[in-house]
This record gives C-alpha cells, sequence and structure tokens, in this order.
C-alpha cells in the first residue's frame, strides 16, 4: 500500500469508533488521557482531527505546556487499533464550531456551541500506527498456540501500518 491507501484506511478505521483516549503532557510531566469524542466524520484536508473539551476542566491548558498528544482509538470487537501522534491547538472559529457542532455535544454542553467554556481543538496528525485484525478469534488462537509450540511469532495476525502525514 502507499501512503494514500494508508491514509485512507486509517479513516476507515476511526471513523465509526464513538471515544478516543486522548493524551497530553502536563507541566507537572505526567502523562493525562482521557476519553474524547471526534468531531469530524470525514479527513479534512489537512489531516486535522477535532474535538470539543472545556477550558476549564479538559486538557486545554495541558496543550499550552506541550502541543504534542496521542490519541488512541481501539474497537476490541473489530480488533482495529490506532495510535495517532500529532499537534494540538486550540481553534478559536464560531464557524467552524457550528459546522462541527451535534445535538450529542449538549449532553456536555448545554449551552450550545457558543458557550465561552467550550474549546475546540484541533489535532493535525503527523504519524499513525495501526493494527487492524481480520482473522476470526478462531484463527487468531490457533496462530498464537503455534506460536507458542514453535516458538516462533504468530503469522497471518491482520494488518500492521504506519502512515506519516507531515
Amino acid at each position: 500500500m502507499d501512503d494514500n491507501d494508508r491514509r485512507a484506511k486509517l479513516w476507515e478505521m476511526v471513523k465509526d469508533i464513538r471515544y478516543a483516549m486522548f493524551t497530553t503532557h502536563h507541566s507537572n510531566g505526567h502523562l493525562h488521557s482521557q476519553p474524547m469524542t471526534t468531531q469530524n466524520r470525514a479527513p479534512d484536508e489537512d489531516d486535522t482531527l477535532y474535538f470539543f473539551m472545556s477550558r476549564e476542566h479538559g486538557p486545554v491548558d495541558d496543550l499550552r505546556f506541550d502541543p504534542q498528544v496521542n490519541i488512541v482509538y481501539a474497537d476490541p470487537h473489530q480488533d482495529t487499533y490506532v495510535s495517532i501522534s500529532g499537534t494540538a491547538r486550540v481553534v478559536d472559529d464560531a464557524q467552524q464550531k457550528h459546522r462541527l457542532w451535534s445535538k450529542m455535544n449538549e449532553a456536555w454542553f448545554p449551552q450550545g456551541p457558543d458557550d465561552p467554556d467550550v474549546a475546540l481543538v484541533s489535532v493535525r496528525i503527523t504519524h499513525a500506527d495501526y493494527w487492524d485484525v481480520k482473522s476470526s478469534k478462531l484463527v487468531q488462537l490457533y496462530e498464537m498456540a503455534k506460536a507458542a509450540v514453535t516458538g516462533q511469532r504468530p503469522t497471518d495476525m491482520g494488518d500492521r501500518g504506519s502512515v506519516r502525514m507531515h
């Protein structure tokens, strides 16, 4: 696969995963992760993901300290796993907030997208790794058992790839 195929596969894998773990680097040196919902359902032209978060109770302060983030998507039922590294920033664009806003966001922000606490955060993807296992659970168990007996790594355990975006 070339980079465009890998990029398309990456988007195909994450688009239906409702929650991602969004990890930031806190000024005290610790890594902090919390679940977030990706707001865009299609790739932007510059490979950007968008998230709504609270300015008061979210990782917005961490982004001022270090804008490098990691976002992890996992769908164990589909054996799909994606780890995305990127650079985050708060986007002060009311039109973009309204474009990405959905009724589901009102559970967290009942005053809507114009609430001063609502921060729109963009993450420009720089790198992503993915693991996509298409084998059945039975085939996976067989491959792992065979590896344990032979001492050789399992084979045919799915597709693993890496994508460099920028």
